[in-house]
């Protein structure tokens, strides 16, 4: 089983689309997303995989996506711990899937507490900041 974290929170995962089909892409942590330019028409989710909290392959990958225009539902998976959480959202990540084991070792209140990602974004203010100066 699996928890979904969202910015209200932990819910059940209300995907039933599966993770195979031309609707839904299931990519690796290695994978290089301008090979798939040409593959998002269409695509409704997309699920990035972390297989350890320290590869941070998956957020240069969601990025990369977002900056190519994929605007549907896009979702990291794996070993993502609660202090990443402010940066899977900038990043462009909708949602967070985990498992159970690390929703019981970190719970809702740790995800929800990074929640107000958009307030304390430290870069935001630093390039404003730089920006007023010129």
């Amino acid at each position: 089983m699996s928890v979904i974290v969202t910015d209200a929170g932990f819910a059940h995962d209300d995907w039933t689309g599966g993770f195979e089909g031309a609707n839904v892409l299931d990519l690796a942590s290695d994978t290089d997303p301008a090979t798939l330019k040409d593959q998002l028409d269409g695509v409704e989710m997309i699920r990035v995989d972390f297989p350890s909290f320290a590869d941070g392959r998956g957020f240069t990958i969601a990025r990369m996506l977002r900056l190519m225009g994929y605007q549907g539902r896009l979702r990291a998976h794996g070993h993502v711990i609660s202090d990443q959480y402010a940066m899977a959202r900038r990043v462009g990540f909708d949602e967070v899937e985990i498992s159970d084991d690390l929703a019981t070792r970190q719970p809702e209140g740790e995800w929800l507490f990074r929640a107000n990602w958009q307030s304390h974004n430290y870069q935001a203010r630093l390039r404003a900041q730089s920006n007023a100066a010129r």
